[in-house]
């Protein structure tokens, strides 16, 4: 009889041990962050945009009608808030390329230019595994499952494809990828099919891997918006596009068994503002003999609806705020100038000496040459100051850790995103300018 008591007992603890198992399975959390470039509120608050997806995810729990970006409201400086809950003066990634790059084509993809800690640093320590598909600065980035954004530039020969390969992490990755057909050519990162590789990349490493902390960058909602302005037709298309691929994310979340596992939060960069208007800052300094063709005692640098001064001496910034100031009522009408202590507060270049944010319907622009204020062909832009509807993006976060169901009332910026992950995936992470909405959080 000694031998059957054993074997029961054995019996006994490997169902104890299974069932604990299971129980630490069902404890494990899962955050799915998607960035739409270029999101908007309406695209998932208003009938005209078909979102069947976003408007679900809406439905099931909270939102916002609008939260602020950064300044500049830029695609780089905009992502790399969104995994430090700092502003771009605490993490260094100020525009979409280094101020003083000698190839203004080399922009920051590099993970080493963030000067600030970040989610992946984190969720790394905590040994959970994370990953990205064509997230801003992640080159080097401790992801577990990487394709990062990195482009040609200066002498570099190859395409988009051939020069992020080598990045790609881990090296296995990339190989897998093409041996199952998600990757087979360069065409597949032009911009009408672009959305759908990523989505398709995401799918695999989900499928393949459930990292803990699973980061997506759509890009082509911005691209269109660029290209044909905020209401064109391309943009629905492109919006519907990636609506119906975050569904195939969320079904391999429901195939591999951790949709009730997992936080979804949706979220963008910035919003769009309709502009047909050109206005160049530097032309006066230029006339005032600030500029030369040897020299720049003081210059604007542009970022689409915005314009950053730097000077060689304080007594240059003086001087071109006079400028400014004795402009014509009708060009000094077309812009709001931020001073030092306005750009400290958010969080903007410490090096700039003021900045000017553009007045709607218009972008800056740096050229030297033509009239103050030009017409353009009417497109959508950002850049902007973050101070209007328009320029917002968008806020969507459904899951097990939700409270409650609804709008979020309470004013939100995409700093304070990084603290929800934190909490979500218990990281323990500090950031210094994001705050934790627990009013929302169970």
């Amino acid at each position: 009889m000694k031998p059957m008591k054993n074997g029961i007992l054995y019996l006994v603890v490997l169902i104890l041990f299974g069932l604990s198992q299971n129980c630490i399975a069902q404890e494990k959390k899962y955050v799915l962050l998607i960035s739409i470039d270029g999101l908007r509120p309406d695209f998932y608050l208003e009938d005209t945009w078909n979102t069947p997806i976003l408007k679900g995810l809406k439905e099931n729990g909270v939102y916002s009608k609008g939260i602020n970006s950064v300044f500049p409201s830029v695609t780089y400086p905009s992502h790399t808030t969104l995994v430090t809950g700092s502003f771009p003066a605490t993490h260094g990634v100020l525009y979409n390329s280094p101020r003083n790059a000698e190839d203004a084509n080399h922009w920051y993809w590099e993970f080493s230019r963030i000067q600030t800690s970040t989610l992946w640093q984190a969720a790394q320590d905590k040994g959970l595994e994370t990953g990205a598909v064509m997230w801003p600065v992640t080159v080097g980035a401790p992801i577990t499952y990487n394709f990062p954004v990195r482009r040609p530039y200066g002498k570099e020969k190859g395409n988009q494809l051939s020069v992020t390969e080598p990045v790609v992490t881990p090296p296995t990755l990339m190989p897998r990828l093409k041996k199952e057909g998600i990757i087979t050519s360069q065409s597949q990162f032009e911009h009408d099919a672009v959305d759908g590789t990523i989505g398709a990349m995401a799918t695999y490493i989900i499928e393949q891997h459930t990292p803990a902390l699973m980061a997506v960058h759509f890009i082509n909602v911005d691209h269109m918006q660029h290209v044909y302005g905020r209401d064109d037709e391309h943009v629905k298309q492109a919006i519907e596009n990636v609506d119906m691929q975050i569904g195939k994310l969320i079904n391999a979340l429901k195939d591999k068994g951790i949709y009730n596992q997992t936080d979804i939060i949706v979220t963008g960069d910035h919003g769009h503002v309709d502009v047909n208007k050109v206005f160049l800052p530097n032309l006066p300094l230029k006339k005032a003999g600030l500029i030369t063709d040897n020299e720049e005692k003081a210059h604007f640098v542009t970022a689409g609806g915005a314009a950053f001064l730097y000077v060689q001496d304080k007594k240059y910034g003086v001087q071109v705020k006079k400028i400014l100031a004795s402009l014509p009522a009708k060009q000094r009408d077309v812009f709001t100038i931020y001073n030092k202590k306005q750009l400290d507060e958010i969080g903007a270049d410490p090096e700039a000496y003021l900045a000017i944010g553009m007045k709607k319907g218009y972008v800056a622009n740096q050229k030297t040459t033509g009239s103050i204020i030009q017409d353009k062909k009417p497109v959508a832009a950002h850049g902007f100051y973050p101070s209007f509807k328009e320029i917002q993006t968008g806020f969507i976060m459904s899951g097990p850790d939700v409270a409650a169901h609804g709008e979020i009332k309470a004013a939100m910026g995409i700093q304070d995103i990084a603290p929800i992950i934190s909490k979500l995936l218990d990281l323990g992470f500090k950031s210094k300018n994001g705050k934790l909405h627990k009013e929302f959080l169970k």
